[in-house]
């Protein structure tokens, strides 16, 4: 049976504080460097976990 936790998961500040760091350090790695296949894809990657994140909670990450 599921909790009302469950059901309405908690947002989790640091985790999104994580990923929008190391979205911001790939970004602006990218600027520096140029376009770069790999950190187009890890900031792809980056961003598909991200929504996957956003979706397992509700929009609450």
């Amino acid at each position: 049976m599921e909790t009302n936790s469950e059901r309405n998961p908690q947002p989790n500040p640091r985790a999104e504080a994580h990923i929008r760091s190391a979205q911001e350090i790939l970004k602006a790695l990218q600027e520096k460097i140029g376009e770069h296949p790999e950190i187009g894809a890890a900031i792809t990657k980056l961003e598909m976990a991200l929504n996957d994140l956003a979706i397992q909670t509700g929009g609450l990450l």
